[in-house]
């Protein structure tokens, strides 16, 4: 089954380990720092971390909510033999002054709003373009 987990955080809530990857950011003076290994189903994980990471930033600003640091954490596992998702999970979690329940909202917005994870949700089609090579 495996478990691809991934981390993007930005802020009082960056990491430091060792093999993380930084990323400028335009929300963030420090950018964004992702743990992650290189894989295609990381990288599907990764896509929705980054995505709410985003969006935590975007969606504050328009509830005029100070954030300090955002911590994402995506996982989720496939089927070794067919590769098939089992599905995608995340935690949020964000340092700011703000009371829990403006947090709460503010991470409720993002969840409604994030375009990779309502993506997925959905279901899209990914079809191969025939290049020059094929």
């Amino acid at each position: 089954m495996g478990d691809f987990q991934v981390v993007a955080a930005a802020g009082t809530l960056a990491g430091s380990a060792a093999g993380t990857v930084h990323f400028p950011h335009r929300w963030t003076e420090g950018g964004v720092r992702v743990e992650s290994a290189f894989t295609g189903a990381h990288l599907l994980h990764l896509s929705t971390a980054g995505c709410v990471l985003n969006d935590v930033y975007r969606e504050a600003e328009r509830l005029a909510v100070t954030v300090r640091g955002v911590r994402v954490t995506a996982s989720g596992g496939f089927d070794l033999e067919t590769w098939e998702s089992t599905g995608i999970e995340y935690t949020v979690e964000v340092d700011g002054p703000d009371s829990p329940d403006e947090l709460r909202e503010l991470l409720q917005a993002v969840d409604s709003v994030a375009e990779i994870p309502r993506a997925i949700r959905a279901g899209a089609p990914v079809r191969r373009r025939p290049s020059r090579a094929s």
